[in-house]
């Protein structure tokens, strides 16, 4: 048997002990390295030649590798947000909710969102879904969801303005280190700050009856998230916007 080489300790390599260095082809070039600069084409090809399990995003035109492994705050922060948003597609005929799904934006933009709540493009959604082995979102999800620690800085920056070109209508990011949640919505070309209404719930004006309580959200009280949400579900903006979006597959029918 062929004698294998001992990986390179951590302090070795310059890595801490829970990241690892990018595969590499056979002569050793990373097939995605952090920083480089790349259009989307060029990303994707070279991202799906990496193992399952291997995580980046292309923000701006430059590589983000993703860290791992992500905490318990992360994971029940996202879990809680986007339990949100299936519960809200899941009484809101014409929507639909997903998680880490790769999400082609344009020639710069390939990120990976935590979280989004989508229209279906049969009832006027402005993204699109890919089949077969493009089996991607093409396009800009109306809300899109990030939960930050480590990536904080460029959920609020570099995704920020490339959700923005896109076409993004809303975006939330919860801050773990603020704990605090903050939402921008479209207003002409630009996604600014949108505040929370006086009761602490920020609600949505792409999806109508969509209620975030933050300060649930901050104190892991999950039943007070559920209840805020579905006292949006039950309001009279929620029922209109259902009637809205099957005029409009309605009227897609008509004229295709």
């Amino acid at each position: 048997m062929a004698a294998v080489d001992k990986p390179a300790a951590p302090e070795e390599t310059g890595l801490r002990a829970h990241e690892v260095p990018p595969p590499c082809d056979s002569e050793g070039f990373p097939w995605l390295e952090n920083g480089e600069r790349m259009d989307q084409k060029t990303f994707h090809e070279r991202y799906a030649k990496l193992p399952p399990g291997f995580r980046a995003e292309l923000v701006e035109g430059m590589v983000h590798l993703m860290p791992s492994p992500l905490g318990l705050h992360h994971a029940r922060n996202d879990a809680e947000l986007s339990g949100c948003l299936f519960l809200y597609s899941a009484a809101t005929p014409g929507t639909t909710s997903q998680n880490n799904a790769t999400t082609i934006l344009g020639v710069k933009s390939e990120p990976q969102p935590d979280s989004a709540l989508l229209i279906r493009n049969d009832y006027g959604g402005q993204s699109r879904d890919g089949e077969g082995e493009a089996n991607f979102t093409f396009g800009a999800p109306e809300l899109l969801v990030e939960v930050a620690l480590s990536s904080r800085s460029i959920d609020l920056n570099g995704k920020l303005r490339d959700y923005e070109r896109a076409g993004v209508r809303e975006y939330v990011v919860y801050d773990l280190r603020e704990r605090s949640l903050l939402a921008f919505e479209r207003r002409g070309a630009r996604l600014e700050h949108a505040l929370h209404d006086s009761d602490g719930v920020w609600r949505s004006r792409a999806f109508p009856g969509l209620w975030l309580d933050a300060a649930a959200l901050a104190s892991g009280d999950r039943a007070a998230l559920v209840a805020t949400l579905q006292r949006g579900l039950a309001s009279p903006e929620h029922v209109d916007f259902i009637a809205a979006l099957e005029q409009r597959r309605a009227a897609l029918r008509e004229n295709p």
